[in-house]
């Protein structure tokens, strides 16, 4: 969990620094994506897309693999902690 954490602090730290110094040189986040061609409309209409194709794929695989994950679970010896 604490490498978890880690790694996302040190994602928002180097977000916060790249957005600070995308913003000194007076550039936006529509900007960027008009130079590459799109709109904040577009990306949001592709987030939602991906959304609506992962979610149901996400779901039917989840009815294979967390059985199976959970009769793994149930019969595999518990590991030596002590």
């Amino acid at each position: 969990m604490l490498r978890f954490l880690a790694a996302t602090f040190k994602i928002l730290l180097a977000s916060l620094i790249t957005g600070a110094g995308l913003s000194f040189f007076d550039l936006s986040s529509a900007e960027l994506l008009a130079r590459i061609g799109m709109t904040p409309e577009e990306v949001w209409a592709y987030l939602v897309r991906a959304v609506n194709w992962a979610v149901p794929n996400i779901l039917l695989g989840s009815l294979i693999v967390v059985p199976v994950w959970l009769l793994t679970y149930i019969f595999l010896p518990p590991r030596g902690d002590a």
